[in-house]
Protein backbone atom coordinates (compact mmCIF):
# COMPACT_ATOMS: atom_id res chain seq x y z
CA UNK A 1 0.00 0.00 0.00
CA UNK A 2 3.12 2.53 0.97
CA UNK A 3 4.44 1.86 -2.51
CA UNK A 4 0.79 2.61 -4.11
CA UNK A 5 0.87 5.94 -2.24
CA UNK A 6 4.21 6.91 -3.17
CA UNK A 7 3.10 5.82 -7.46
CA UNK A 8 0.15 7.98 -6.84
CA UNK A 9 1.99 11.38 -5.60
CA UNK A 10 4.34 10.78 -8.31
CA UNK A 11 1.17 10.87 -10.49
CA UNK A 12 -0.18 13.63 -8.59
CA UNK A 13 2.76 15.72 -9.21
CA UNK A 14 3.04 15.38 -12.58
CA UNK A 15 -0.90 16.12 -13.55
CA UNK A 16 -1.72 19.68 -14.43
CA UNK A 17 -5.03 20.97 -13.01
CA UNK A 18 -7.75 20.14 -15.73
CA UNK A 19 -8.86 23.45 -17.66
CA UNK A 20 -12.10 22.38 -19.53
CA UNK A 21 -14.21 22.70 -15.79
CA UNK A 22 -14.36 25.20 -13.06
CA UNK A 23 -11.49 27.47 -11.83
CA UNK A 24 -9.82 25.41 -8.85
CA UNK A 25 -6.63 26.99 -9.27
CA UNK A 26 -7.15 27.81 -5.40
CA UNK A 27 -6.59 25.10 -4.38
CA UNK A 28 -3.11 24.57 -2.81
CA UNK A 29 -2.20 21.49 -1.52
CA UNK A 30 0.50 22.66 0.32
CA UNK A 31 -2.31 24.70 2.63
CA UNK A 32 -4.31 22.00 3.05
CA UNK A 33 -4.02 20.00 6.34
CA UNK A 34 -4.02 16.15 4.39
CA UNK A 35 -4.83 13.72 7.86
CA UNK A 36 -6.44 14.94 11.26
CA UNK A 37 -7.18 12.47 13.62
CA UNK A 38 -9.57 12.96 15.70
CA UNK A 39 -9.74 12.39 19.32
CA UNK A 40 -11.61 9.62 19.49
CA UNK A 41 -11.16 5.81 19.11
CA UNK A 42 -13.69 3.85 16.77
CA UNK A 43 -16.06 2.42 19.20
CA UNK A 44 -19.73 -0.11 18.18
CA UNK A 45 -20.85 1.82 21.31
CA UNK A 46 -22.71 5.23 20.70
CA UNK A 47 -22.36 5.90 24.42
CA UNK A 48 -18.38 5.78 24.14
CA UNK A 49 -18.02 8.80 21.16
CA UNK A 50 -16.91 11.58 23.02
CA UNK A 51 -19.46 14.22 23.42
CA UNK A 52 -18.47 17.01 21.38
CA UNK A 53 -18.41 14.66 18.35
CA UNK A 54 -21.22 12.39 19.48
CA UNK A 55 -23.13 16.20 19.75
CA UNK A 56 -22.21 17.09 15.98
CA UNK A 57 -24.03 13.41 14.91
CA UNK A 58 -26.80 13.93 17.39
CA UNK A 59 -27.83 17.30 15.46
CA UNK A 60 -27.30 15.02 12.21
CA UNK A 61 -29.63 12.50 13.31
CA UNK A 62 -27.67 9.65 13.16
CA UNK A 63 -28.74 8.02 16.46
CA UNK A 64 -32.14 8.18 16.04
CA UNK A 65 -31.93 6.81 12.59
CA UNK A 66 -30.18 3.70 13.98
CA UNK A 67 -32.73 3.58 16.97
CA UNK A 68 -36.05 3.56 14.92
CA UNK A 69 -33.61 0.48 12.61
CA UNK A 70 -34.35 2.35 9.56
CA UNK A 71 -30.92 1.40 8.75
CA UNK A 72 -29.08 -2.00 8.72
CA UNK A 73 -25.70 -0.51 9.47
CA UNK A 74 -24.11 3.21 10.21
CA UNK A 75 -20.82 4.32 10.49
CA UNK A 76 -19.49 7.61 10.90
CA UNK A 77 -16.54 8.80 9.72
CA UNK A 78 -15.18 12.49 11.88
CA UNK A 79 -12.21 14.70 9.80
CA UNK A 80 -10.12 11.58 8.87
CA UNK A 81 -11.21 8.85 10.84
CA UNK A 82 -14.00 6.62 11.53
CA UNK A 83 -15.10 7.25 14.96
CA UNK A 84 -18.65 4.78 15.34
CA UNK A 85 -19.50 1.75 13.24
CA UNK A 86 -22.15 -0.82 13.65
CA UNK A 87 -24.15 -3.54 11.65
CA UNK A 88 -26.99 -5.66 12.26
CA UNK A 89 -26.49 -9.27 13.76
CA UNK A 90 -28.57 -10.96 11.42
CA UNK A 91 -26.70 -9.58 8.72
CA UNK A 92 -23.20 -10.16 9.81
CA UNK A 93 -24.45 -14.06 9.99
CA UNK A 94 -25.32 -13.79 6.54
CA UNK A 95 -21.48 -13.35 5.44
CA UNK A 96 -22.07 -8.94 5.25
CA UNK A 97 -19.09 -7.39 5.67
CA UNK A 98 -19.40 -3.90 6.58
CA UNK A 99 -16.22 -1.99 7.99
CA UNK A 100 -14.29 1.11 7.83
CA UNK A 101 -11.98 0.80 5.12
CA UNK A 102 -8.91 0.35 6.67
CA UNK A 103 -10.14 -2.33 9.28
CA UNK A 104 -11.53 -3.98 5.59
CA UNK A 105 -8.07 -3.87 4.29
CA UNK A 106 -6.28 -5.91 7.42
CA UNK A 107 -9.20 -8.13 7.19
CA UNK A 108 -10.10 -9.20 4.11
CA UNK A 109 -6.45 -7.90 2.14
CA UNK A 110 -7.71 -10.78 -0.54
CA UNK A 111 -10.50 -8.97 -1.61
CA UNK A 112 -9.11 -5.71 -1.16
CA UNK A 113 -5.75 -6.53 -3.21
CA UNK A 114 -8.28 -7.82 -6.31
CA UNK A 115 -10.67 -4.80 -6.35
CA UNK A 116 -8.55 -1.98 -5.09
CA UNK A 117 -7.73 1.09 -7.91
CA UNK A 118 -9.04 -0.94 -10.54
CA UNK A 119 -12.08 1.12 -11.31
CA UNK A 120 -10.56 4.41 -10.52
CA UNK A 121 -7.29 4.48 -11.48
CA UNK A 122 -4.65 7.29 -10.37
CA UNK A 123 -4.02 7.89 -13.98
CA UNK A 124 -7.76 9.02 -14.43
CA UNK A 125 -7.08 12.83 -13.38
CA UNK A 126 -5.14 14.84 -10.65
CA UNK A 127 -6.82 14.25 -7.90
CA UNK A 128 -7.52 10.82 -8.31
CA UNK A 129 -4.37 10.37 -7.71
CA UNK A 130 -4.15 12.78 -5.04
CA UNK A 131 -6.40 10.36 -3.58
CA UNK A 132 -4.69 7.51 -3.51
CA UNK A 133 -1.69 8.87 -2.33
CA UNK A 134 -3.19 10.68 0.76
CA UNK A 135 -6.38 8.07 1.53
CA UNK A 136 -7.53 7.63 5.42
CA UNK A 137 -10.82 6.42 6.59
CA UNK A 138 -14.11 5.36 4.50
CA UNK A 139 -16.19 2.06 4.30
CA UNK A 140 -15.95 -1.67 2.70
CA UNK A 141 -18.53 -3.29 2.42
CA UNK A 142 -18.42 -7.12 0.76
CA UNK A 143 -22.02 -8.67 0.23
CA UNK A 144 -21.92 -12.33 -0.76
CA UNK A 145 -23.95 -14.48 -3.19
CA UNK A 146 -27.41 -14.59 -3.01
CA UNK A 147 -27.81 -12.04 0.13
CA UNK A 148 -30.68 -9.33 0.04
CA UNK A 149 -29.65 -6.34 2.46
CA UNK A 150 -33.11 -5.74 3.11
CA UNK A 151 -33.09 -2.54 4.58
CA UNK A 152 -29.83 0.52 3.98
CA UNK A 153 -26.60 0.72 4.98
CA UNK A 154 -25.35 4.18 6.07
CA UNK A 155 -21.82 6.12 6.64
CA UNK A 156 -21.63 9.95 7.28
CA UNK A 157 -18.40 11.89 6.35
CA UNK A 158 -18.17 15.37 8.66
CA UNK A 159 -15.12 17.21 8.07
CA UNK A 160 -15.02 19.50 10.68
CA UNK A 161 -11.53 21.22 10.48
CA UNK A 162 -10.28 24.48 8.92
CA UNK A 163 -7.96 24.10 5.67
CA UNK A 164 -8.57 20.26 6.16
CA UNK A 165 -8.84 17.54 3.32
CA UNK A 166 -10.96 14.59 3.60
CA UNK A 167 -10.07 11.40 1.16
CA UNK A 168 -12.27 8.73 2.45
CA UNK A 169 -12.14 5.51 0.16
CA UNK A 170 -15.51 3.39 -0.26
CA UNK A 171 -15.34 0.19 -1.86
CA UNK A 172 -18.14 -2.18 -2.14
CA UNK A 173 -18.58 -5.63 -4.14
CA UNK A 174 -21.81 -7.02 -4.44
CA UNK A 175 -21.66 -10.31 -5.52
CA UNK A 176 -23.75 -12.75 -7.96
CA UNK A 177 -27.78 -12.60 -7.10
CA UNK A 178 -27.69 -9.99 -4.21
CA UNK A 179 -29.12 -6.71 -3.56
CA UNK A 180 -27.94 -3.63 -1.15
CA UNK A 181 -28.64 -0.18 -0.81
CA UNK A 182 -25.99 2.33 0.64
CA UNK A 183 -26.67 5.79 1.58
CA UNK A 184 -23.60 8.48 2.47
CA UNK A 185 -23.95 11.96 3.79
CA UNK A 186 -21.06 14.37 3.38
CA UNK A 187 -21.34 17.88 5.51
CA UNK A 188 -18.75 20.17 7.08
CA UNK A 189 -19.52 23.90 8.72
CA UNK A 190 -17.91 26.66 7.55
CA UNK A 191 -14.71 28.43 7.81
CA UNK A 192 -12.94 31.18 5.61
CA UNK A 193 -9.93 28.75 4.68
CA UNK A 194 -10.24 26.41 1.52
CA UNK A 195 -11.18 22.65 2.40
CA UNK A 196 -10.85 20.04 0.04
CA UNK A 197 -12.96 16.95 -0.63
CA UNK A 198 -11.19 14.36 -2.70
CA UNK A 199 -12.59 10.82 -1.86
CA UNK A 200 -13.45 7.84 -4.28
CA UNK A 201 -16.17 5.31 -4.37
CA UNK A 202 -15.29 1.66 -6.52
CA UNK A 203 -18.52 0.28 -6.76
CA UNK A 204 -18.98 -3.51 -8.40
CA UNK A 205 -21.69 -4.99 -8.94
CA UNK A 206 -22.19 -9.14 -9.61
CA UNK A 207 -24.02 -10.85 -12.14
CA UNK A 208 -28.15 -10.23 -11.87
CA UNK A 209 -27.64 -8.16 -8.81
CA UNK A 210 -28.85 -4.20 -7.87
CA UNK A 211 -27.00 -1.78 -5.92
CA UNK A 212 -28.23 1.54 -5.00
CA UNK A 213 -25.78 4.16 -4.08
CA UNK A 214 -27.84 7.40 -2.50
CA UNK A 215 -25.71 10.54 -1.96
CA UNK A 216 -27.01 13.71 -0.37
CA UNK A 217 -23.74 16.38 -0.29
CA UNK A 218 -24.65 19.49 2.21
CA UNK A 219 -20.82 21.08 2.13
CA UNK A 220 -19.99 24.39 3.09
CA UNK A 221 -19.15 27.49 0.67
CA UNK A 222 -15.31 27.42 1.24
CA UNK A 223 -15.45 23.00 -0.13
CA UNK A 224 -13.72 22.29 -3.33
CA UNK A 225 -15.76 19.02 -3.69
CA UNK A 226 -13.64 17.04 -6.21
CA UNK A 227 -14.80 13.58 -5.75
CA UNK A 228 -14.64 10.93 -8.32
CA UNK A 229 -17.31 7.53 -8.54
CA UNK A 230 -17.29 4.69 -10.70
CA UNK A 231 -19.40 1.30 -11.15
CA UNK A 232 -18.53 -2.31 -13.20
CA UNK A 233 -21.80 -3.30 -13.56
CA UNK A 234 -21.70 -7.38 -14.62
CA UNK A 235 -24.14 -9.43 -16.96
CA UNK A 236 -27.54 -8.15 -15.79
CA UNK A 237 -26.32 -6.65 -13.09
CA UNK A 238 -27.88 -2.91 -12.18
CA UNK A 239 -26.34 0.31 -10.38
CA UNK A 240 -28.43 3.50 -9.55
CA UNK A 241 -27.14 6.50 -8.28
CA UNK A 242 -29.44 8.96 -6.37
CA UNK A 243 -27.16 12.01 -5.99
CA UNK A 244 -27.95 15.63 -4.26
CA UNK A 245 -25.25 18.30 -4.75
CA UNK A 246 -25.58 21.06 -2.10
CA UNK A 247 -23.16 23.21 -0.98
CA UNK A 248 -19.43 23.92 -2.01
CA UNK A 249 -17.81 26.51 -3.47
CA UNK A 250 -16.85 24.67 -6.61
CA UNK A 251 -18.12 20.58 -7.44
CA UNK A 252 -16.70 18.66 -9.95
CA UNK A 253 -18.49 15.12 -9.76
CA UNK A 254 -19.72 12.99 -12.00
CA UNK A 255 -20.60 9.53 -11.44
CA UNK A 256 -19.44 6.70 -14.18
CA UNK A 257 -21.14 3.56 -14.90
CA UNK A 258 -19.24 1.16 -16.92
CA UNK A 259 -21.27 -1.32 -18.32
CA UNK A 260 -19.32 -4.50 -18.81
CA UNK A 261 -21.86 -7.48 -19.13
CA UNK A 262 -24.30 -8.01 -21.58
CA UNK A 263 -27.84 -6.54 -20.77
CA UNK A 264 -26.06 -4.52 -17.82
CA UNK A 265 -27.86 -1.09 -17.12
CA UNK A 266 -27.30 1.96 -15.01
CA UNK A 267 -30.03 5.21 -14.01
CA UNK A 268 -28.94 8.18 -12.77
CA UNK A 269 -31.17 10.15 -11.19
CA UNK A 270 -29.56 13.82 -9.56
CA UNK A 271 -30.07 17.51 -8.51
CA UNK A 272 -27.91 20.35 -7.33
CA UNK A 273 -28.41 23.82 -6.27
CA UNK A 274 -25.80 26.52 -7.24
CA UNK A 275 -26.44 29.77 -5.12
CA UNK A 276 -24.35 32.98 -5.08
CA UNK A 277 -20.16 32.48 -5.54
CA UNK A 278 -20.94 28.86 -6.45
CA UNK A 279 -19.89 26.62 -9.71
CA UNK A 280 -21.71 23.15 -9.53
CA UNK A 281 -19.91 21.23 -12.66
CA UNK A 282 -21.57 17.83 -11.94
CA UNK A 283 -23.09 15.13 -14.42
CA UNK A 284 -23.03 11.52 -15.28
CA UNK A 285 -21.12 8.92 -17.60
CA UNK A 286 -22.44 5.70 -19.10
CA UNK A 287 -19.69 3.55 -20.93
CA UNK A 288 -21.57 0.28 -22.56
CA UNK A 289 -19.11 -2.23 -23.15
CA UNK A 290 -21.65 -4.98 -24.30
CA UNK A 291 -24.50 -5.60 -26.07
CA UNK A 292 -28.08 -4.88 -24.74
CA UNK A 293 -27.06 -2.80 -21.92
CA UNK A 294 -28.96 0.21 -20.89
CA UNK A 295 -28.40 3.32 -19.37
CA UNK A 296 -30.88 6.39 -18.01
CA UNK A 297 -29.60 9.65 -16.75
CA UNK A 298 -32.22 12.47 -14.84
CA UNK A 299 -30.52 15.37 -14.21
CA UNK A 300 -31.63 18.57 -12.84
CA UNK A 301 -30.62 21.58 -11.16
CA UNK A 302 -31.90 24.86 -9.88
CA UNK A 303 -29.60 28.27 -9.77
CA UNK A 304 -30.00 31.59 -7.75
CA UNK A 305 -28.00 34.33 -7.26
CA UNK A 306 -25.26 34.39 -9.94
CA UNK A 307 -24.73 30.80 -9.30
CA UNK A 308 -23.31 28.09 -11.99
CA UNK A 309 -24.96 24.97 -12.11
CA UNK A 310 -23.56 22.96 -15.21
CA UNK A 311 -24.19 19.68 -16.36
CA UNK A 312 -21.25 18.26 -18.11
CA UNK A 313 -22.04 14.17 -19.42
CA UNK A 314 -20.45 11.05 -21.11
CA UNK A 315 -22.51 8.53 -23.05
CA UNK A 316 -20.16 6.20 -24.70
CA UNK A 317 -21.08 3.46 -26.81
CA UNK A 318 -18.48 0.65 -28.02
CA UNK A 319 -18.45 -0.83 -31.37
CA UNK A 320 -19.38 -4.25 -30.19
CA UNK A 321 -22.34 -2.87 -27.54
CA UNK A 322 -25.10 -3.29 -30.42
CA UNK A 323 -28.70 -2.87 -29.25
CA UNK A 324 -28.14 -0.54 -26.51
CA UNK A 325 -30.53 2.28 -25.97
CA UNK A 326 -29.49 5.11 -23.39
CA UNK A 327 -31.67 8.84 -22.21
CA UNK A 328 -30.61 11.87 -21.24
CA UNK A 329 -33.00 14.45 -20.07
CA UNK A 330 -30.86 17.62 -17.96
CA UNK A 331 -34.00 20.31 -16.70
CA UNK A 332 -32.19 23.29 -15.15
CA UNK A 333 -34.23 25.72 -13.54
CA UNK A 334 -32.95 29.62 -13.05
CA UNK A 335 -34.44 31.64 -9.98
CA UNK A 336 -33.36 35.10 -11.79
CA UNK A 337 -31.61 36.51 -14.29
CA UNK A 338 -28.22 36.61 -12.84
CA UNK A 339 -27.34 32.96 -12.79
CA UNK A 340 -26.19 30.48 -15.21
CA UNK A 341 -27.21 27.18 -16.43
CA UNK A 342 -25.36 24.82 -18.96
CA UNK A 343 -25.56 21.81 -20.71
CA UNK A 344 -22.48 19.88 -22.48
CA UNK A 345 -22.91 16.70 -23.20
CA UNK A 346 -21.07 14.34 -24.73
CA UNK A 347 -22.19 11.51 -26.86
CA UNK A 348 -19.56 9.26 -28.78
CA UNK A 349 -21.78 6.26 -30.52
CA UNK A 350 -19.15 3.55 -32.00
CA UNK A 351 -22.19 1.48 -34.09
CA UNK A 352 -25.47 2.16 -35.81
CA UNK A 353 -27.30 0.01 -33.72
CA UNK A 354 -28.23 2.26 -31.33
CA UNK A 355 -31.52 3.50 -29.54
CA UNK A 356 -30.13 7.13 -27.93
CA UNK A 357 -32.41 10.48 -27.11
CA UNK A 358 -31.28 13.59 -25.45
CA UNK A 359 -33.49 16.38 -24.15
CA UNK A 360 -32.55 19.29 -22.60
CA UNK A 361 -34.78 22.22 -21.26
CA UNK A 362 -33.61 25.68 -19.26
CA UNK A 363 -36.05 27.70 -18.08
CA UNK A 364 -37.50 30.17 -15.28
CA UNK A 365 -40.86 30.14 -12.97
CA UNK A 366 -43.65 30.53 -14.93
CA UNK A 367 -45.21 34.09 -13.89
CA UNK A 368 -48.84 32.44 -14.38
CA UNK A 369 -48.39 29.63 -11.84
CA UNK A 370 -47.02 32.18 -9.22
CA UNK A 371 -50.04 34.38 -9.81
CA UNK A 372 -52.37 31.72 -9.43
CA UNK A 373 -50.83 30.35 -6.04
CA UNK A 374 -50.72 33.64 -5.08
CA UNK A 375 -54.70 33.65 -5.97
CA UNK A 376 -55.55 31.28 -3.46
CA UNK A 377 -53.77 33.17 -0.60
CA UNK A 378 -49.92 31.60 -0.82
CA UNK A 379 -47.25 34.42 -0.46
CA UNK A 380 -45.20 35.01 -3.46
CA UNK A 381 -41.56 33.37 -1.52
CA UNK A 382 -43.82 30.26 -0.52
CA UNK A 383 -45.31 30.14 -3.94
CA UNK A 384 -41.84 30.28 -5.53
CA UNK A 385 -40.55 27.49 -2.69
CA UNK A 386 -43.43 25.34 -3.83
CA UNK A 387 -42.32 25.66 -7.68
CA UNK A 388 -38.79 24.56 -6.31
CA UNK A 389 -40.00 21.85 -4.45
CA UNK A 390 -42.18 20.21 -7.23
CA UNK A 391 -39.05 20.74 -9.74
CA UNK A 392 -37.02 18.90 -7.09
CA UNK A 393 -39.83 15.75 -6.33
CA UNK A 394 -38.85 13.23 -8.86
CA UNK A 395 -35.67 13.10 -7.37
CA UNK A 396 -36.69 13.25 -3.21
CA UNK A 397 -39.33 10.57 -4.46
CA UNK A 398 -36.11 8.05 -5.02
CA UNK A 399 -34.65 8.44 -1.49
CA UNK A 400 -35.95 7.18 2.42
CA UNK A 401 -38.38 9.06 3.52
CA UNK A 402 -35.60 11.06 5.99
CA UNK A 403 -33.32 12.49 3.06
CA UNK A 404 -36.69 13.58 1.34
CA UNK A 405 -37.06 15.25 4.35
CA UNK A 406 -33.55 16.34 4.62
CA UNK A 407 -33.13 17.34 1.03
CA UNK A 408 -36.41 19.24 0.79
CA UNK A 409 -34.80 20.80 4.37
CA UNK A 410 -31.48 21.68 2.49
CA UNK A 411 -33.98 23.01 -0.83
CA UNK A 412 -35.64 25.55 1.56
CA UNK A 413 -32.56 26.52 3.69
CA UNK A 414 -31.38 27.88 -0.42
CA UNK A 415 -34.12 29.33 -0.77
CA UNK A 416 -34.35 31.68 2.54
CA UNK A 417 -34.72 35.79 1.84
CA UNK A 418 -33.36 34.98 -1.54
CA UNK A 419 -36.19 34.54 -3.93
CA UNK A 420 -38.88 37.67 -4.29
Amino acid sequence: MLEYRLKALEIFNQKENPVWGPDISAVDIDEITTYIRPDADMTDDWNEVPEDIKDTFDKLGIPEAEKDMILSGVGAQYDSEIVYHNIQKYLADQGVVYLDFESGLKQYPEIVKKYFGKCINPNLHKYAALHYAVWSGGSFVYVPENVNVDVPLQSYFRLNAPGAGQFEHTLIVIENNSYCHFIEGCSAPKYNKVNLHAGAVELYVGENSTLRYSTIENWSKNMYNLNTKRAIVEKNGKIEWISGSFGSKVSMLYPASILKGENASSEYVGISFAGADQDIDTGAQAIHLAPHTRSTVNSKSISKGGGKAIYRGLVKIAKDAYDSKASVSCESLMLDSKSRSDTIPVIDIKNKDVDFGHEAKIGRISDDVIFYLMSRGISEEEAKAMVVRGFAEPIAKELPMEYAVEMNNLINLELEGSIG
